[in-house]
């Protein structure tokens, strides 16, 4: 999570965004920025909501604007997929080393995943909170260019990208069974990415 307080904005990081490389290049421009432990430097809308929001709110009568990236489902559940296959992973539960790419999106759509299946969900994280706050910027990670050209303009500067956090490669073959079960089950991840403007 990155804030830039006069600019009165808050960058969320949801995992497998791609955010890790935005924060690379703007760290010396962030007032605040959350890059350990994971459930912070992840945290969702509405533990933002619930401690960042208030902080900024009753120090300095201030309210930000909330700014987040989400990554078309499919692709999202491969590169958690890809990431839990790496070799540090190897013969703990939630590796995915000798799991299909099926069998991970099946287990991913059960009430409660196995820890090799449960990685959350980005409709959850960005959901907007009951007193109002929701995000007001959301890009598609697909759409990179967008994200980098709003940051630009809102923080009057040159954004240069490395590619950071990357999962490593494997091949990922999906039925179209697998891929009809997630849709369906989680329905909700690909309607708020199908809301999401192309810029």
């Amino acid at each position: 999570m990155m804030i830039f307080f006069k600019e009165r904005l808050a960058l969320l990081s949801v995992p497998k965004t791609g955010t890790t490389a935005f924060q690379a290049a703007l760290r010396s421009q962030a007032d605040l920025m959350i890059t350990d432990p994971p459930e912070l430097k992840h945290a969702p809308l509405y533990r933002y909501n619930r401690w960042i929001r208030p902080m900024f709110e009753k120090v300095c009568s201030a309210e930000l604007e909330v700014a987040a990236v989400m990554r078309e489902p499919v692709s999202w559940l491969g590169s958690w997929y890809r990431y839990r296959q790496r070799p540090a992973l190897d013969g703990q539960a939630n590796s995915t080393k000798d799991v299909s790419f099926d069998e991970f999106l099946h287990a991913y759509c059960k009430g409660k995943p196995p820890a090799f299946a449960n990685v959350g969900s980005q409709a959850k994280f960005l959901e907007a909170q009951p007193n109002g706050c929701k995000v007001s910027h959301l890009f598609r990670y697909e759409d990179q260019d967008a994200l980098r050209k709003f940051l630009e303009q809102r923080l009057d500067l040159d954004i240069r990208l490395e590619r950071r956090n990357v999962s490593p490669q494997a091949r990922l073959t999906l039925s179209p069974d697998a891929e009809s079960h997630v849709r369906r089950k989680r329905a909700a991840e690909f309607e708020l990415y199908e809301s999401i403007p192309l810029r």
